[in-house]
């Protein structure tokens, strides 16, 4: 079956007015709109546009739990959804955030069960059992994030700069920096590798009080001083972590969450590149239109950049505190017109499809149920039995039953899916 699904965005405020009816091709109503989800979460599970077509069922979620043989498939991996597809379209910065492996959500989540921590409750850090690793690919021309802890060696360079660009300082730069010291000395010694160096300056951060207080704003005073167009020669390459610097502060005053910026890569990437951030990875979208896939999870243990919930001790506990490389997911190109993300888990996989007038019908075998959204002209999709007219903005729920998949027309979607099975 082909199941036509839609939904209404999101309206949180860090959303843009415009970016993704000028996507959809969808009214703009005056007020943001950040996220558009599809899929079968609790949260906000697509809506069935025709429930004649599900026994009446009236959103994904619905049909899914009435009829998992039917809309999962016969050798279907749970009674669940495993992946939730979105759009996101920021104009201001998200927060800091992480997210948990799926042993530690377990965990967590019997843990504040036990404790009778209600689920809506704003200190709730496991709103479910499962992990969330996801993939984004840029829609927009750029889309910026800070996504894991950068070498040390760059940090060390970062704030070198600063102190030289600031010479107006009368105390020594470790009076300055306080704790961060560490991050001037030298490090992978029996004494501090450079995980616990990092470990220890975020807990430092994180911990708030006056010396914080008083480095955040040290810290955006001199990036200010240090971005005036007499210092370009040397601010290169690290003009843009020090312009997220004042941009979060305008955004997020005095944000203990300022500082980690300093520490994680700063990525602009371009239409078409991607990145996948596993368990523990801490990230902050900060501006930009991309498409989403993740596991279908909630869990969400966030740093800084927020007005919400931070449990310090449990978000240390989360992350992943090695430095590493920028996570980029390079697609593999199996057939022309065909890009296929496929990060290292199997809980989902997202393939974009561009269909070329005239030319043969290009061919996918999803491993389960699948999401087709169309983003540009009209293609036409068929399966083992049914079949749909896609124009921009359109989406269709697809039962495992269809088999393969064979797009034709002129335009652009996306499909997702589970993920093939780990031998």
């Amino acid at each position: 079956m082909f199941v036509p699904i839609s939904n209404t965005p999101r309206d949180y405020a860090w959303g843009s007015t415009t970016a993704l009816p000028e996507l959809l091709g969808t009214p703009v109503t005056g007020r943001p709109q950040a996220e558009l989800w599809l899929g079968a979460h609790a949260g906000s599970p697509s809506r069935i546009l025709d429930p004649d077509d599900t026994g009446g069922a009236e959103d994904l979620a619905a049909w899914i739990a009435a009829d998992p043989a039917t809309t999962l498939g016969g050798d279907r991996r749970g009674d669940t959804l495993p992946f939730l597809l979105k759009l996101l379209a920021a104009s201001e910065p998200l927060s800091l955030q992480a997210h948990p492996t799926l042993e530690r959500a377990r965990a967590g989540f019997e843990r504040e069960n036990a404790e009778g921590v209600p689920l809506d409750a704003p200190n709730r850090n496991y709103k479910d059992a499962l992990h969330k690793p996801e993939i984004v690919v840029a829609l927009s021309d750029r889309y910026e994030a800070l996504c894991g802890f950068r070498p040390l060696a760059e940090v060390r360079e970062i704030i070198d700069l600063l102190v030289t660009i600031d010479n107006s300082q009368t105390a020594p730069r470790w009076e300055l920096y306080g704790p961060m010291v560490h991050l001037l000395e030298d490090s992978g010694t029996e004494r501090e590798t450079d995980a616990e160096i990092l470990r220890s300056v975020v807990a430092w951060v994180l911990s708030g009080g006056e010396e914080v207080q008083t480095l955040v704003g040290h810290l955006v005073r001199t990036a200010e001083k240090a971005l005036h167009p007499a210092h370009a020669h040397m601010t290169d390459p690290y003009t843009p972590s020090l312009e997220t610097v004042v941009m979060l502060q305008e955004e997020y005053p005095g944000d203990p969450g300022i500082i980690i910026s300093l520490l994680l890569n700063r990525v602009a990437l371009r239409a078409g590149e991607a990145l996948y951030l596993p368990a523990g990875n801490i990230h902050a979208y900060l501006r930009g239109v991309g498409i989403e896939l993740m596991a279908a999870s909630d869990n969400v243990l966030r740093g800084g950049l927020t007005p919400k919930h931070v449990d310090v001790p449990e978000l240390l506990e989360v992350l992943e505190f090695h430095p590493l490389p920028v996570p980029y997911l390079v697609p593999s190109h199996p057939a022309a017109g065909v890009s296929v993300f496929r990060p290292d888990v199997d809980d989902f996989e997202l393939v974009r499809v561009e269909a070329v007038s005239g030319a043969e019908p290009i061919g996918l075998s999803p491993a389960g149920p699948a999401i087709v959204l169309c983003l540009s002209g009209t293609l036409t999709v068929a399966g083992g039995a049914d079949d749909a007219v896609l124009v921009r903005g359109g989406a269709v729920y697809v039962t495992p039953d269809e088999g393969r998949l064979y797009f034709t027309g002129e335009g652009v979607a996306f499909v997702a899916a589970p993920g093939a099975r780990s031998e």
